[in-house]
């Protein structure tokens, strides 16, 4: 425990999730950040895609909607296997940039669509992709793209340390779908809370996430 405690804290790439952005992402994980402080540090980063703005976003526009990719013009569906998917290779370029530029990184931490993402960069990791030098990440209502494009990520079990958080009420993207991507990994840790489409920081869920990051500090067998 003395050694965790003089450790570094782990650096994770957070992505965020569609219609969100980098900063709406940072204060929406204000009570997972409290719940990793000392541990583990979190910097996120825009998608590279700006939405079509709506009623609902802020009226000044600094600070307008973002996507990874699309599955129609402008618009995006989990649940549609979208026949030409664009965007997406802007957005893994996007991901090896920030790395490049603000890393070193240990791990990624993805919401929904920014979840799906990271499963991606997962996978090109696992087959020695040298962009995307990371050890884990942490997928949080993650699911699998339907796009028949993007069916080579899943081919091939992913051999890389995951925990997906799965909210057993999600309405926007099913406790089942998250589960079928989990199920594309080779042994994912998997974290059930009984809420929807948010991150969960309690204190349950909390410890789950310490468990599966303490693999990964400096000095710990994986």
């Amino acid at each position: 425990a003395a050694a965790m405690a003089e450790a570094r804290p782990l650096r994770l790439l957070a992505l965020h999730g569609y219609r969100q952005s980098a900063r709406r992402f940072h204060q929406r994980t204000g009570a997972l950040r409290k719940a990793l402080r000392g541990r583990a540090e979190l910097l996120a980063i825009d998608a590279p895609h700006l939405l079509p703005t709506a009623a609902e976003d802020e009226p000044n526009g600094d600070d307008p909607p973002r996507g990874w990719w699309f599955s129609g013009p402008g618009t995006f569906e989990a649940g549609e296997a979208a026949a030409a998917p664009t965007g997406l290779e802007e957005s893994l370029s996007a991901v090896a940039a920030a790395l490049a530029e603000h890393g070193p990184f240990d791990g990624l931490l993805g919401f929904s669509q920014g979840a799906a993402l990271a499963a991606m960069v997962c996978a090109l990791r696992a087959r020695g992709d040298p962009r995307f030098p990371v050890a884990f990440a942490v997928l949080v209502a993650a699911f699998a793209s339907r796009a028949p494009a993007h069916g080579h990520f899943y081919r091939e079990p992913i051999a890389l340390p995951t925990l997906h958080v799965v909210g057993d009420s999600d309405a926007v993207i099913s406790a089942a779908i998250s589960r079928e991507l989990a199920r594309c990994f080779v042994r994912p840790a998997l974290l059930s809370h009984p809420g929807g489409h948010f991150i969960p920081a309690a204190a349950e869920q909390r410890r789950a996430y310490l468990d599966f990051l303490e693999r990964f500090w400096p000095g710990q067998d994986r």
